[in-house]
């Protein structure tokens, strides 16, 4: 075997059965000879589907990045790959990230690629290629699909999900009419693309960019905009230059880069979801990217975008202010500039000449909007494996607070009770979720953001201390305390909680703690039994036998480490039989 083929060579160049089949198959879409002439197979991994609102116009930016290949002299091949869409997919879609990356990694080593374009935009979808992208370790970039156009409700700016979430809360307090509720629909989400606040998606947007996978200024893009389509024929066109080099995800992830990432994602008040998916994406790189790393780089990073959850503008603003490379510039004091990037060139040079067009947007930071970043790492006697907090997306008065616990055995005792009129609470209540962890949702879902209850509502309650070992939307806020680990369902302290408990949080000073004695908890664990699995079958036994906890990023056990692009595939490339001198040689 000639090891300076291209793998795609491997597949269709030479002469031999195996050789004729994959040619002629090919030739019935329509390619002519040309096409295997020697130039590499760029393959397109498109998460579009109708069912991924999100990612419903991603056919279209294919077609461009398609442009890009061609003009590169590449031949680009489209493929498709599990979709996740947040808004339909229950229990959740966190359940289905790591088949999607399984299902992304498989495909790429399945087929005769030598480079692949990643099309993604809702949350589990940017995160999950880059997992699988990682594992298989072949040249990879990222474009994603971009935010949404800002929504707009009789003169009044509409954030997707954060306002969706408020309004609701007023309905159910009787200060906003049905009829209106309703009226919203239309104007909430009003063209392509993912969610335009600083949720999940464009989080993970902007970690693709910082950690140099996507071209620089590609994060915040609105998906309507031409400059989206731009980019990606520019992709297309990069990838063919990529794979001639050989540049890979595994030299462009770094360590350094995921540092990088991490302040990034302290400076922009990114979603608590990017802490799972980054752990995740470390562990399938072999890097030690955990918990302690986040609350070390938080506690030193300014937050500076004035975006929602966390502040007043949205991802439409961010980017005609200048996008991620201004934040970046703003913060490069504290990134590692020379990591590589997709581009060819560092992030120190990707970031020449990036200028600040909008003050209020994005903010100096000697006047942030946070003095540490977006997100705070907890521990204590409630969360011995950690737990999470989004100072920026919550009540000043509410970071140090005690009161007595309101537990909720699981999500259909929660929305049972949750409005009750006589449900026993009052205004420093901490209301307590569990079963709704990894193994207890099962898959971790959005449950986090507990309703305040309706009664208190009516008072003019907006916000409280909840607990959980769920997650929340990146587009949620509050005092919500999530990824409590380790979860409920397989006996952390959580399950132990019982009503009139006094919980203590102490946000600054990164602590969460029950304050029952050790006897007491001894005594009750005792008695706790595990709840029954919600699956005994296919791949949701498969999910609940393998999945590793939040403080580890809900990968599976056996998938932390693994070097797929290692794999020897000489056995494989032997077996396409009787391969003789290559075409063109």
């Amino acid at each position: 075997m000639n090891t300076m083929k291209r793998r795609s060579q491997h597949w269709f160049s030479g002469i031999g059965r195996d050789l004729f089949i994959h040619r002629s198959f090919l030739k019935k879409e329509g390619y002519g000879p040309q096409v295997f002439d020697g130039r590499p197979v760029i393959g397109i991994c498109n998460s579009w589907s109708e069912l991924t609102t999100c990612n419903s116009h991603l056919r279209t930016v294919a077609d461009a990045v398609k442009r890009g290949v061609w003009q590169a002299g590449g031949f680009p091949l489209e493929f498709p790959t599990i979709s996740l869409g947040e808004p339909f997919v229950k229990p959740t879609t966190m359940l289905y990230r790591n088949l999607m990356a399984m299902d992304v990694e498989e495909m790429i080593l399945a087929n005769p690629l030598d480079g692949v374009v990643l099309l993604g935009g809702c949350d589990k979808t940017v995160p999950a290629q880059l997992m699988g992208a990682a594992s298989a370790d072949l040249p990879a970039i990222v474009v994603t699909g971009g935010p949404m156009l800002k929504g707009n409700w009789r003169g009044r700016t509409l954030g997707s999900g954060s306002d969706a979430f408020k309004m609701w809360d007023e309905v159910r307090a009787g200060r906003l009419s049905e009829e209106e509720f309703e009226e919203m629909e239309s104007c909430i989400s009003r063209s392509a693309g993912h969610c335009m606040v600083m949720g999940t998606a464009s989080t993970m947007a902007c970690m693709a960019e910082v950690l140099g996978m996507t071209l620089p200024g590609g994060a915040c893009i609105p998906a309507p905009d031409s400059r989206r389509l731009a980019l990606a024929e520019a992709s297309g066109r990069r990838i063919v230059e990529m794979v001639a080099s050989d540049l890979r995800p595994s030299q462009i992830m770094t360590l350094e880069a995921m540092r990088n990432a991490i302040r990034v994602l302290m400076a922009v008040g990114g979603s608590t979801n990017g802490v799972v998916h980054m752990i995740a994406l470390g562990g399938r790189l072999g890097l030690p990217v955990d918990l302690g790393l986040f609350d070390e780089l938080s506690r030193s990073t300014p937050c500076i975008l004035n975006l929602r959850p966390s502040g007043e503008y949205l991802m439409e603003d961010f980017y005609h202010a200048g996008g991620l490379p201004v934040v970046m510039e703003r913060i490069s004091h504290l990134l590692q500039t020379d990591c590589v990037t997709v581009s060819g060139k560092t992030i120190g040079q990707n970031l020449d000449g990036a200028e600040n067009y909008d003050e209020k947007v994005i903010l100096d930071c000697d006047k942030p909007l946070s003095a540490e970043g977006g997100v705070a790492v907890l521990r204590g006697n409630l969360a011995p494996g950690g737990a999470i907090i989004k100072p920026t997306a919550a009540s000043a008065h509410l970071l140090v607070h005690e009161g007595p616990a309101l537990v909720f055995h699981d999500r259909v005792d929660l929305f049972e009770r949750i409005d009750a009129p006589d449900l026993p609470v009052g205004e420093d209540s901490v209301l307590v979720l569990r079963n709704a962890g990894p193994v207890g949702g099962p898959g971790m879902p959005e449950w986090g953001n507990i309703p305040i209850p309706k009664k208190l509502l009516a008072k003019g309650v907006k916000d409280m201390v909840r607990i959980s070992d769920a997650r929340m939307s990146g587009t949620a806020y509050g005092t919500v305390v999530l990824h409590v680990c380790p979860e409920s369902a397989i006996g952390g302290p959580l399950a132990l909680v019982r009503d009139g408990d006094r919980i203590k949080l102490d946000a600054p000073g990164r602590r969460l703690d029950l304050l029952v004695s050790e006897r007491e908890l001894d005594e009750r664990k005792s008695t706790w039994e595990p709840p029954a699995p919600v699956y005994t079958r296919g791949y949701g036994r498969l999910f609940l036998d393998h999945v590793l906890q939040a403080d580890r990023g809900c990968d599976f056990d056996f998938l932390i480490g693994s070097a797929a692009g290692a794999r020897d595939l000489a056995p494989f490339y032997a077996a396409l039989g009787g391969v003789r001198q290559s075409r063109g040689d």
